[in-house]
């Protein structure tokens, strides 16, 4: 009897998002989130973000943000981020307080008891990139109607 193929990788993405300085994002993705670092140079750094191609490029300035109501929250938009186990959602969260991370959506249990239940965080980078983490108790409940 042979085994079911095996199902061919998941695609991988690639984002580039601005940033104010290069210091401040290598603390903050390199030291604090983890992410391995790649290539560089004086106005960008390729970031390994779970085997996603994440780079941070030089652009000072403000950027807006706007916002969306979302479970009695204020959602910022646009925002990226990762979905965690529920042990790596955790585990990060208790490294962002330590490293005195201030949130602007405290890590909580949205939608409890209902479709799509997950944990959720949502802080900013140091240029004010907003980034969401979540985890979902049933990975099922992902795209849950």
């Amino acid at each position: 009897m042979s085994s079911p193929p095996t199902p061919p990788p998941l695609p991988r993405f690639h984002l580039a998002v601005p940033v104010d300085a290069l210091e401040p994002a290598r603390t903050f993705y390199g030291e604090i989130l983890g992410c391995a670092q790649g290539r560089s140079s004086d106005t960008w750094i390729d970031w390994n973000l779970r085997g996603h191609q994440f780079v941070t490029h030089l652009a000072p300035g403000r950027r807006e943000t706007a916002h969306n109501e979302v479970d009695g929250h204020d959602v910022p938009v646009p925002h990226f981020g990762l979905l965690l186990t529920v042990p790596e959602f955790h585990d990060l969260a208790a490294r962002l307080r330590a490293a005195g991370t201030r949130f602007v959506i405290e890590p909580y249990l949205r939608f409890e008891g209902l479709p799509g239940e997950q944990w959720t965080m949502f802080l900013l980078d140091p240029a004010g990139n907003a980034l969401e983490f979540k985890a979902f108790a049933d990975d099922g409940q992902v795209f849950a109607v």
